[in-house]
């Protein structure tokens, strides 16, 4: 496309012609078409943006697949426990960096391609202007979003100065492989070694993730089978280094999970736990890390009206504890009754009785279909119990009619006046009519109390194991060889490591045992603390038993203070029937942790990814998403969409409905979705070069200025959206600064290691050298690295004392920054764009 003040020439691209005619175009007519090719550049930005937010979806779920890992505890207890199998600094280094640069990347590659293996300026310029944009402009808006009087400090300061060496030194390294090695040629080892650069670069960062450096210093010892581990923490052998990042990322999720929900049941004290656990999840999720996957497709979704992703979270919190309730459900092994067999059986499957009480009945029930007759036998059986002494034998048959659920058995005490202690016999229920249409229990116990003495009193067990969300428990006291009399129990509660008004309410009181009565309870009060593990015990003591009046109580109590021989007949056998304790006196009470509230939260910490909200399971739910429109404003009550989420859908539905093809994030763990996917952006991609192309010859531009103006503004927008949001809602810096520069090295060692590699390859092969001009890159590249210096310079200053944090701080420092680093920006627009036209000279 040539004119009169334009030298400019159009080439036909790889896949879109030049707009012809190419000659004696007006000044009217090409302004229109360097406009409607600028519009078409923009709706061709937010269509790769959107296929790289499913791009970034697929790595999202591929990266968050997890696995088993075993832990010795240091009680040397084993514990299998669940471990991402990517580490987030090699994920954000690798997948993440190709999600958010892709186009860039193959922009790059394609170029090479198009133009017959020969170098073009659009591809590396991108490169360049893009990583000039992320370093000055995208860390300028981030460091003046943070609201006021608030900061963000880089957590992972290591790797972050790992990423910023490697990214100035990939600019370096293309100056000196232009200017120094080979000037205006690029060599096959020179393409190859820069690629290589890329698994170095990873490498490093997650050495530095790691703390790999520090294994050599005094506090680590290799223990004796060869495995590195920290000497202060020796009780804990690890066999992988996976598991020093679960210490601190798992146990922290658990303690904050734990913590929430504490607080939330102070504030609700009369709210229902479920209630209370989806709370906690839904804080969890908002709280959370987010990976640069997320906030790179929220901040899509907002701008093309199809919603906010934290407006799910609620959703997806109901949907969590749900699932996790049903998997706890099956785990434990309950199963739901067969409904339609009928069952009989002993309810219940215990009596007690006094050996006064002459008759009594036993219960038999049915379940199930009661619409049929059933008929079952039964016989009893001797115990210690003999019958014919001490109860009456029985046998016969229970004939259940239509609709009748139970049935009575009369059975009958034989009484006298010999103390003895208490026995006990059976009642088996042996046969049925049809055949198997008994129940369990079919055996029932019948202990017969003795009434002529005051009776042993103990506990009914020594050892009890409670969980802490039982509230209150009931611990039983029994009354055994006898029944007689009113007695009076004292008991009290004693601290063991579990100590009142903490874990338990002190209790001290009087069990009162009336006549012929055989079992009381005294009632505990245990205070939950949603303790994930607890083992803390306390004691309950029983004292000497007191009698009321009883006559021959008073006289068992007179007979106690003569002396042996001095007793009457009828003393001593008052003094035998006296109240006595028993065996069990003092019962230890263990509370551990609730085992549904521990396996509740190591479900829900699994799950406390945002990573969750990313993914799409169907083909349906992604045609839905398409065709719908959602609120973009971050309030969860607001639920209608304005006016321009409608204008932002309907301008892009046409992308929208093309990408809803590509198959879900839940098939084959995602990695179709990634190749589809990446296949897509390239297709894209070509046409971006081809346009950007196009445009630049319309209005006289080089390709080299649009693609550090154009080209690299519209591929960055998105990861400004998603860098000012990060920077808004995370705890640290990491997310929305510390990518940025493990991202620009990522970009020079792919985009341009990739590209330049096989046109070197191509040019060797045909006996050819591979030619790239110096001048213009060259000049960027020196200028981008010498403010990218600048700017870690800047950064680690304000890590200090007076400002606390890269980004945020005090108001006039925070815009001072802002503005400083927006300058160098227009400062290396202005200049590298200067040099291309030549009106300065460059190298």
């Amino acid at each position: 496309m040539a004119s009169a003040n334009t030298s400019i020439r159009c080439l036909d691209g790889l896949l879109l012609p030049c707009w012809r005619p190419l000659d004696n175009v007006q000044f009217l007519d090409r302004a229109g078409r360097g406009f409607v090719y600028f519009l078409a550049l923009a709706y061709l930005f937010i269509g790769v943006s959107i296929i790289s937010d499913r791009f970034m979806a697929a790595i999202e779920v591929i990266t968050s697949q997890e696995r088993e890992v075993s832990v010795r505890k240091p009680n040397g207890d084993t514990q299998i426990v669940v471990v991402r199998m990517w580490n987030e600094t090699v994920a954000n280094l690798t997948l993440m960096a190709l999600g958010s640069s892709a186009p860039e990347i193959l922009l790059s590659v394609i170029e090479i391609y198009a133009k017959n293996f020969e170098a073009g300026e659009l591809g590396p310029g991108t490169i360049v202007g893009s990583a000039a944009y992320n370093l000055l402009v995208i860390i300028a808006i981030c460091v003046s979003m943070i609201p006021e009087g608030e900061v963000r400090r880089i957590k992972h300061l290591g790797v972050f100065f790992v990423t910023a060496t490697w990214s100035i030194f990939a600019y370096v390294w293309l100056y000196l492989i232009l200017c120094v090695f080979s000037p205006g040629k690029v060599e096959i080892w020179e393409g190859l070694l820069t690629f290589s650069f890329f698994p170095l670069t990873v490498l490093t960062a997650y050495a530095a993730d790691r703390k790999m450096y520090k294994y050599i210093s005094k506090d680590y010892r290799m223990n004796r089978r060869g495995v590195i581990v920290q000497a202060e923490r020796n009780n804990l052998e690890m066999g992988n280094s996976e598991l020093l990042a679960l210490d601190d990322v798992h146990e922290d999720i658990k303690q904050e999970y734990i913590n929430t929900l504490k607080e939330l049941r102070h504030q609700n004290p009369h709210a229902d736990l479920g209630v209370l656990e989806k709370m906690t999840h839904e804080i969890l999720l908002n709280r959370g890390p987010k990976s640069r996957a997320f906030y790179r497709i929220q901040a899509t979704r907002k701008f093309i009206g199809s919603g906010d992703l934290l407006r799910r979270i609620s959703e997806r919190a109901q949907s969590d504890l749900s699932e996790v309730k049903a998997e706890l459900q099956r785990e434990s092994g309950a199963a739901e009754y067969n409904q339609t067999a009928c069952r009989a059986y002993f309810e219940p499957s215990k009596y007690t009785v006094l050996e006064s009480c002459g008759r009594f009945e036993v219960r038999i029930v049915r379940v199930g279909n009661i619409d049929c007759p059933l008929t079952v036998e039964y016989t009893t059986e001797d115990g210690t119990a003999q019958a014919g002494s001490d109860y009456v034998s029985a046998k016969g048959s229970v004939h259940f009619g239509a609709g009748e659920k139970e049935k009575r058995i009369r059975l009958e005490v034989i009484d006298d006046d010999v103390f003895e202690p208490d026995e006990h016999f059976y009642i088996r229920l042996c046969s049925s009519q049809p055949t198997g249409s008994l129940g369990t229990p079919v055996l029932a116990t019948v202990i017969i109390l003795d009434d002529d003495h005051g009776g042993f009193f103990k506990f009914e067990a020594q050892n009890h194991e409670i969980v802490e969300s039982i509230g209150q428990y009931d611990l039983k006291v029994i009354r055994c060889s006898g029944a007689r009399g009113k007695v009076i129990i004292p008991y009290w509660t004693e601290d063991g490591t579990a100590k009142h008004g903490k874990e338990y309410q002190k209790q001290e009181g009087q069990l009162i045992f009336d006549n012929n009565e055989s079992e009381k309870s005294v009632p505990l009060t245990i205070i939950e603390e949603d303790s994930y593990e607890k083992d803390v015990l306390f004691y309950v003591q029983l004292g000497e038993p007191q009698t009321t009046g009883d006559e021959l109580a008073t006289l068992a109590e007179e007979a106690e203070k003569k002396h042996p021989d001095e007793r009457t007949d009828r003393e001593k056998i008052a003094l035998l029937g006296k109240p006595r304790l028993g065996d069990i006196i003092r019962a230890q009470v263990r509370i551990k942790e609730s085992k549904e509230f521990k396996n509740t939260v190591d479900k829900l910490v699994q799950r406390a990814n945002a990573s969750i909200l990313i993914g799409t399971s169907s083909w349906k739910e992604q045609f839905i998403e398409a065709l719908t429109v959602s609120s973009s404003d971050e309030n969860v009550d607001e639920k209608q969409p304005s006016k321009l989420d409608y204008v932002m859908h309907f301008l892009t539905v046409f992308w929208k409905i093309i990408f809803a093809f590509v198959p879900p994030t839940d098939m084959l763990k995602g990695y179709l979705c990634f190749v589809v996917s990446i296949f897509c952006i390239g297709v894209v991609t070509a046409v971006i070069g081809d346009v950007a192309s196009h445009f630049g010859a319309t209005l006289g531009i080089k390709d080299a200025v649009t693609a550090i103006v154009f080209v690299a503004l519209g591929t960055s927008i998105p990861d400004t959206f998603a860098s000012k949001v990060a920077a808004i809602q995370d705890k640290y810096a990491d997310a929305s600064i510390g990518n940025v520069t493990g991202s620009n090295a990522v970009n020079v060692f792919l985009g341009i290691g990739v590209a330049w590699s096989i046109a070197a390859i191509y040019h060797h092969v045909n006996g050819n050298v591979f030619h790239v001009d110096p001048g213009n890159l060259a000049f960027s590249v020196t200028i981008f690295c010498t403010e990218a210096v600048l700017v870690i310079i800047v950064l680690v200053l304000r890590r200090s004392k007076f400002i606390g944090g890269e980004l945020g701080g005090p108001v006039c420092m925070k815009y001072l920054t802002s503005a400083v680093f927006f300058s160098m920006w227009l400062l290396y627009l202005v200049m590298s764009s200067l040099e291309v036209y030549g009106v300065i000279h460059g190298f």
